[in-house]
């Protein structure tokens, strides 16, 4: 339910209260302070958004969410769903498709925008709670790079920011601190909920190695998957030729626009990266690899998630 402009705002203002009364941290994401709630940390203003979506969201059980970890290819996997849902209304081949005169982030918003811009704060969640960056869910998907977490050490920087040295983004990343961090634990209660059935994993890698085997089963697991006269007709190849990197940007809103308001505002192309697998060997050193990979495997160790790789 969506309320008026004044009841959101009085009614956000209480998050506001409590967001600042939570424990600080200066150090994060370039000159973004971070606030830490329940075990992770959150840019500082996001944490009363996150309050508020955490208090009021109410996911239906159509509701698809995806939660992945700042560059874990959020921006291909929001293209990727948002064209296997919708090729109903709008063919992957159609010359006029959504996807080729918006960014996939305007298409699917994250969803603590809503609470951002104070339109939505409502009733009580009926649902489950699935704690990660997409906090409520009845569905969810992520792409976790492997090995380990090695991507969310080089993320985008918000428009007029410093940007945090590298080396010391890799230490707080190791200890916990990163957008949404830490990365290791959403992982491991998404494992949990994902052995009944209620989330699907991705793997950035596999997405490279098959993507239309991966498209096919995402497909699937949304509820939706590809007739036999769709397969035979090419349909995930053109959706997979749709949601391709080149192609997402070569597209004037992701070459040229900006994507959120005021101090956290971000060009689109910022979103895209090289999208090759093992691109982390540009970054750290195998000793930092091998660093992170040891806390990651003793932060899942139990949990029967693996994210051993190459």
């Amino acid at each position: 339910m969506i309320v008026g402009e004044s009841g959101c705002a009085d009614a956000f203002s209480k998050y506001e209260a409590l967001a600042s009364a939570l424990p600080a941290s200066r150090q994060g994401l370039g000159n973004a302070p971070y606030r830490k709630h329940d075990g992770f940390w959150y840019p500082e203003h996001l944490m009363a958004p996150t309050l508020a979506m955490r208090d009021t969201f109410a996911a239906r059980p159509t509701d698809v969410i995806l939660a992945t970890m700042p560059k874990s290819g959020t921006t291909w996997l929001k293209a990727i769903v948002y064209s296997v849902v919708h090729r109903g209304r709008h063919a992957p081949a159609r010359e006029r498709h959504p996807l080729l005169a918006t960014s996939p982030h305007e298409l699917v918003p994250f969803l603590h925008s809503l609470y951002e811009n104070h339109r939505a704060v409502h009733g009580p969640a009926r649902a489950r709670r699935c704690r990660g960056p997409g906090a409520a869910s009845s569905t969810c998907a992520g792409t976790p790079r492997t090995p380990s977490s090695r991507s969310a050490t080089t993320s985008i920087k918000p428009e007029g920011s410093e940007m945090t040295p590298f080396a010391e983004a890799f230490d707080l990343l190791c200890g916990g601190v990163s957008p949404f961090g830490p990365v290791w634990d959403h992982m491991a209660e998404y494992e949990s909920v994902a052995r009944r059935g209620e989330v699907m994993f991705l793997r950035y890698e596999h997405l490279k190695e098959d993507a239309v085997g991966t498209v096919r089963r995402l497909a699937e697991f949304l509820g939706c998957p590809f007739t036999e006269e769709e397969v035979a007709s090419g349909v995930p190849e053109a959706v997979v030729a749709l949601c391709s990197l080149d192609r997402m940007r070569s597209v004037r809103d992701n070459r040229d626009g900006v994507h959120g308001t005021g101090r956290w505002s971000f060009k689109n192309m910022a979103f895209f990266r090289k999208g090759e697998v093992g691109d982390w060997k540009a970054h750290m050193t195998p000793e930092m690899a091998q660093r992170l990979d040891g806390i990651v495997e003793e932060k899942l160790r139990g949990s029967g998630l693996s994210l051993a790789g190459n």
